[in-house]
């Protein structure tokens, strides 16, 4: 199984980041947590501070199988003024997994979401249409190689659903089980 990557920049929303984290790892996956800036500590946009595994710099993202952006804000206009995450996204071969406003403040000013059905946090669908996405309104889009997450009510439901394509969704129901989270079916998302 190859490495996952959630980034981290100051402003970042916490519960998207760290559900995340703590869903994937639950599953068996191997994911770290990326800092944007220059040291490991990471403050949030409710004034949580984490200690990311690495930095960016530290990091080989040469076989990773997804890259995964929290929204929040700043943390969103964050990642996006971060040229070298900008550049990894537009060149990664993997998979990519967006929520609240990094579909709009990041994807979408990249090309990423052009002619791709996604979702994100309402106000910023609008910046998401103008780059050519097709919006839907539901708290988590799942395509194959992309998916994307409304807000934090959103997070466990985004979480699964990267677990449910990375490793299937008999592994996504039984963590998802675990936690006591019972949809009638597991097909949360779209």
């Amino acid at each position: 199984m190859h490495r996952s990557f959630i980034f981290l920049a100051e402003g970042f929303e916490e519960i998207e980041a760290l559900t995340v984290v703590d869903v994937l790892r639950r599953a068996g996956m191997d994911i770290k947590t990326i800092s944007i800036g220059t040291g490991k500590e990471v403050t949030g946009a409710h004034g949580i501070t984490v200690k990311a595994d690495l930095t960016f710099k530290e990091a080989d993202f040469s076989d990773s199988e997804w890259l995964i952006l929290p929204g929040g804000m700043p943390g969103a206009t964050n990642l996006a003024a971060d040229e070298a995450l900008c550049d990894l996204l537009k060149v990664h071969k993997g998979k990519i997994a967006a929520i609240c406003a990094s579909p709009g403040v990041v994807l979408a000013p990249l090309g990423l979401l052009e002619g791709r059905q996604v979702t994100c946090y309402p106000g910023f669908d609008a910046e998401c249409r103008k780059h050519g996405a097709i919006m839907r309104d539901v708290p988590v889009m799942a395509l194959n190689d992309l998916i994307t997450g409304n807000g934090p009510s959103a997070a466990l439901r985004f979480a699964l659903a990267i677990v449910a394509n990375s490793l299937g969704e008999s592994t996504a129901q039984q963590v998802g089980g675990a936690m006591l989270f019972y949809p009638k079916t597991m097909n949360f998302y779209f």
